[in-house]
């Protein structure tokens, strides 16, 4: 048997898409304006992630099972702190928010957490 965290309590929500900072799909995103969403600096707190974009709107995850790159040292399973590592992945972050990582990659730097 296979274990499968994809699908569980999954939301995507529609928002504008920041002209200046747009959001592309795959990447960790952040409010920037009225029902607005821009992509995520270097340290940046997250609140989901974009699945597909065009130049007008943005679908973004708010909650569920995602799988994203990490760079720096992996964290541990459990709740972790991370923040965007400006590159379209997560870092871990004493200042990021708090997520729960399910599991962990070491060799493809890949992790699956909740929103």
């Amino acid at each position: 048997m296979k274990v499968s965290f994809e699908g569980i309590g999954e939301s995507v929500v529609t928002f504008y898409n920041n002209k200046a900072l747009n959001a592309s799909a795959g990447i960790p995103v952040k409010m920037s304006g009225n029902g607005e969403v821009c992509a995520c600096a270097d340290g940046d707190r997250f609140f989901g992630v974009s699945l597909a974009c065009d130049s007008d709107f943005a679908a973004v995850q708010t909650s569920g099972y995602i799988k994203l790159g990490y760079t720096g040292a992996a964290p541990s399973v459990g709740f972790a702190k991370l923040a965007a590592d400006g590159a379209g992945g997560v870092k871990s972050s004493g200042t990021g928010g708090e997520f729960l990582v399910v599991d962990i990659d070491t060799v493809n730097k890949t992790i699956g957490f909740m929103l």
